[in-house]
């Protein structure tokens, strides 16, 4: 097992990170929620049966656990990207992330607020497939969803993006997207 859980760690733990950080936006949390992700997948490997691959099964592990998360700190789960808060200033890590220095910037930081305006459903399609870059069959099986609802939740969340970015409140992103 532990040559196994090495190569997990080593083939995923950046990704795992990263979309856990997205969802809750806090690093400190999200490494604590990485930890949780991987005590699980110690517990319970035995019972991982191939159906989905392992990238899709850790991902849909840390998309749970997130979302318990968000549901036990009070968090709306329709709102969970309320924590994005640019104006608030976090001390700085020596060395951050390079998603922590792009969200310095401010076509990026409109974007994010933008994403808050979706629903949870298309924020979620919207991380896992661009930010994260999975496939839809992989998003389709870390939502349990179909590859058909991904696809409409998708279409419409860069439908409502685009709304959003053409919105003259928001000036600064016009022809980004």
């Amino acid at each position: 097992m532990d040559k196994t859980f090495e190569r997990l760690y080593d083939r995923y733990h950046t990704n795992l990170f990263q979309f856990l950080f997205y969802m809750v936006k806090n690093r400190a949390i999200a490494e604590e929620l990485v930890q949780e992700v991987y005590i699980n997948v110690l517990r319970s490997y035995h019972e991982y049966e191939e159906r989905s691959n392992e990238k899709t099964w850790l991902f849909a592990i840390a998309r749970n656990i997130a979302i318990d998360y968000l549901r036990t700190h009070n968090r709306r789960t329709s709102r969970w990207l309320s924590k994005f808060d640019f104006n608030k200033q976090h001390p700085k890590d020596e060395a951050p992330l390079p998603e922590e220095i792009l969200l310095q910037k401010e076509e990026v930081q409109a974007i994010y607020k933008c994403l808050r305006e979706c629903t949870l459903d298309q924020q979620q399609v919207l991380i896992l497939r661009y930010i994260q870059e999975l496939s839809i069959n992989e998003t389709a099986e870390i939502l349990n969803w179909s590859v058909s609802k991904v696809k409409t939740t998708q279409h419409r969340a860069i439908k409502a993006l685009k709304e959003l970015v053409d919105d003259p409140a928001n000036h600064q992103l016009k022809g980004v997207l």
